[in-house]
């Protein structure tokens, strides 16, 4: 049975390519931005702030960007060859003959039979657009024209991200993003967009008897039409051009005194004028200098490996879609696309396939939008699931299980999958909050238990705590904690916030199963003036337009 067409905005965590089968209907889609892995050979980490806005230890690897040829890369080569229409069939096996099994016949691979699925989905009215930097952008190039048709390519967009200045390089240094736009026909929606003229472009305007500026533009087009080329008032068009009007459209504008004319009084073949608050500005061209990358001090970083600015994907989704409009990220990460696509009214889907991502996405769009109602497929919703999560990838689990209480992870440095502990032995995760008396912040530790579980894991914990000169601990586990547990943990006491009595008291140790999580029985108990991830800025419409008000809770 074919999937229906998706009508609310949605989350989905796993892998793109079943979920882009299982639960995308073919042409149901608007507009697709996708910001893969670039095959950088690196790993790619989520660094977070401390409380002082300085970099802290707390790093975690959100994902690797390396690829192997194995036999999951064999098997998708093989599909493709032997299930694909035979024209991309051809190209990927000659791709496959030139460059060999490696890592970047193995990421061709994987993007080729992903970018055919969103060939799939998008409407015939529908853009794509892949954002993708020169190690692999001309091999996707040949994938894209095999897949959306060579027709269908509309246009190579050179975003320059940054200046830099003093990047010391063997060769040029590369400051810019390469973006292709692809269409599925010719009846692409396509919104013209329109920027300020520069000084040079200025210098065209000059001021009329009543100071209006104005510039002039050529009343010909460089097209010989026969019957555009009649002489007018005393001039012709040269042979090889003809007028760009009708006569009764030419002669409207002499009327209306907006042709220039030769001392004879003939009309100048560059004679039209046209006013600057007549004109939209400078049509937006395929170099995209205006808008810088997020920087390190930037109110917009989250701290995101390969975040892109919001005014980059308000620019795509305000040009290829419409209001109400379904856009699609299949590789969202931290959802800038997803959170444009919200602030623009338009309907949104996002595939990530780590839990941290999708945890993520969702605090941002809360914090973003107050109001925001959306869908989250793939995450467990019952304890069932969540063992099979916990067997299945610890480590996700472990993101997951954090994400409930939202609590950040922390890891180490050295760009491990999982990180090390750092100098918290045992701690997972960390709630920072603030002491309302002193206004200083504190840290509620966080430990996730997906096996069995016994008293020495609170003691464990305790210690940590104490050691670690934390206000609280919190544990999370798939399993029910034992009495001797949870006698434990009341014998730790409680965190009281100065001058409030037990009015303002807190367990000093939690212990929160999985089960009670998931059905709201219970909660982590922490002072409410938390900020446990860098905020984004809070969207609030405003009389007429949509304007960005930053909340950032001290994190700069």
């Amino acid at each position: 049975m074919s999937p229906q067409p998706i009508t609310e905005n949605t989350l989905f965590y796993g892998d793109n390519l079943p979920i882009l089968r299982d639960y995308l209907a073919d042409e149901s889609v608007d507009l697709i931005y996708l910001d893969p892995p670039f095959n950088s050979n690196r790993n790619y980490n989520v660094l977070f702030k401390d409380e002082s806005g300085k970099q802290s230890e707390a790093q975690i690897t959100a994902f690797e960007d390396t690829w192997h040829w194995n036999q999951k890369a064999e098997g998708t080569y093989r599909e493709l060859v032997m299930q694909a229409p035979d024209h991309i069939s051809k190209m990927v096996s000659a791709l496959h003959d030139f460059i060999g099994n490696n890592q970047m016949m193995a990421y061709l691979i994987m993007m080729a039979i992903r970018l055919r699925e969103l060939h799939r989905v998008l409407k015939p009215t529908g853009s794509l657009y892949l954002h993708c930097d020169p190690t692999a952008s001309h091999y996707l190039k040949i994938i894209l024209d095999s897949i959306f048709g060579a027709e269908n390519f509309v246009n190579e967009i050179i975003w320059q991200r940054t200046n830099a200045h003093n990047m010391k390089t063997r060769g040029y240094v590369r400051a810019n993003d390469t973006i292709l736009f692809y269409s599925k026909t010719d009846k692409f929606v396509f919104n013209n967009q329109y920027t300020e003229y520069g000084p040079e472009q200025m210098k065209r305007f000059k001021a009329d008897e009543s100071g209006k500026l104005y510039k002039a533009e050529n009343l010909t087009f460089s097209n010989p039409n026969p019957s555009r080329q009649f002489e007018w008032r005393g001039t012709r068009p040269p042979a090889h051009r003809s007028w760009g009007a009708s006569l009764e459209q030419l002669e409207q504008w002499h009327a209306e005194g907006r042709i220039l004319l030769k001392k004879d009084g003939t009309p100048r073949l560059d004679g039209l004028k046209v006013y600057l608050d007549e004109t939209k500005g400078r049509a937006e061209t395929t170099s995209w200098t205006d808008i810088p990358r997020i920087g390190n001090t930037s109110a917009e970083r989250l701290g995101y490996p390969t975040q892109k600015p919001l005014a980059l994907l308000e620019r795509i989704i305000s040009v290829s879609s419409n209001p109400g409009d379904m856009v699609l990220d299949p590789f969202c990460g931290c959802g800038t696309a997803i959170a444009a696509a919200q602030k623009l009214d338009r309907k949104w889907i996002g595939i990530d396939i780590t839990h941290l991502s999708i945890a993520l996405q969702k605090y941002r769009l809360q914090e973003m939008f107050p109001e925001i109602q959306f869908k989250v497929v793939g995450e467990p919703e019952d304890s069932g699931a969540a063992r099979q999560l916990a067997r299945d990838d610890r480590y996700q689990f472990q993101w997951w299980a954090l994400s409930l209480i939202k609590a950040k992870p922390l890891g180490g440095q050295e760009g491990s999958r999982t990180g090390k502990k750092g100098s918290d032995k045992g701690i997972d995760g960390v709630i920072t909050f603030i002491d309302d008396d002193t206004g200083k912040a504190k840290r509620a530790l966080v430990q996730v238990k997906s096996g069995r579980v016994k008293v020495g894991d609170i003691r464990d914990l305790r210690g940590t705590v104490e050691r670690e000169n934390a206000a609280l601990g919190i544990f999370i586990t798939l399993e029910p904690p034992s009495k001797e547990m949870s006698a434990e943990a009341v014998s730790a006491g409680f965190y009281q916030l100065p001058g409030w009595g037990l009015s303002k008291a807190f367990p000093r140790l939690q212990i929160l199963t999985i089960d009670d999580l998931l059905h709201q029985r219970a909660d982590a108990k922490i002072p409410s003036q938390t900020r446990t991830f860098k905020r984004a800025g809070r969207v609030q419409e405003s009389p007429g337009t949509m304007q960005t008000v930053l909340e950032l809770a001290g994190d700069e």
